[in-house]
């Protein structure tokens, strides 16, 4: 009768520990542990796959010619530097013989290619390059204001003449009013 009984009190003990310990235990923190596992797993492939495209990021621009890359920045400036900027448009006034005044900086409240925008996936707050404009007053002759504008037009900066205002005068001097937008990467 013992010999029944013993292995039939063992079988409930281990029905007991495995309902009252085992399962809870598996179904519970050791669950949790493979999903943290499983979640960081994941994060580590991410991070790795991140890794490998940073380091061929890296040799693309190290393939890039520097003289390449140092007209890029002169192209689209990782700021606006408009002080250097008006002082450029100075310069070339005085070669190309025309006189500027009045030089103001507007903030024009909106991103680069605002019109744009929302075809190439960018909002205003995300767009990657940011604008500013610049209303200018200008004397000088219709030669001299060619010889700017054509200055500006080959300029190594990226620049819109937005609008060009012009009063007449008899004596062949004219008085311009120009409107410039210059364009940085944010």
């Amino acid at each position: 009768m013992t010999n029944r009984i013993l292995p039939i009190i063992a079988l409930i003990i281990a029905i007991g520990i495995f309902f009252g310990y085992i399962n809870p235990t598996w179904n519970g923190s050791i669950a949790t542990a493979k999903a943290a596992i499983a979640s960081d797993d994941q994060a580590l492939a991410a991070a790795n796959a991140f890794a490998v495209q940073q380091n061929q990021l890296v040799q693309a621009r190290a393939a890039i010619n520097p003289a390449d890359l140092t007209r890029l920045a002169t192209f689209l400036p990782s700021s606006v530097d408009d002080v250097g900027f008006i002082l450029d448009l100075n310069a070339l006034a005085a070669r190309s013989g025309i006189s500027l005044s009045n030089i103001n900086v507007m903030t024009n409240g909106t991103s680069a290619g605002s019109g744009n925008s929302s075809a190439a996936g960018f909002s205003a707050a995300t767009d990657p390059v940011g604008s500013i404009d610049l209303s200018l007053s200008a004397v000088g002759t219709y030669a001299a204001l060619q010889a700017f504008l054509s200055g500006v037009e080959e300029s190594e900066r990226l620049i819109d003449v937005r609008a060009i205002t012009i009063a007449g005068s008899d004596t062949g001097v004219y008085n311009y009013g120009i409107t410039m937008r210059i364009y940085w990467l944010r």
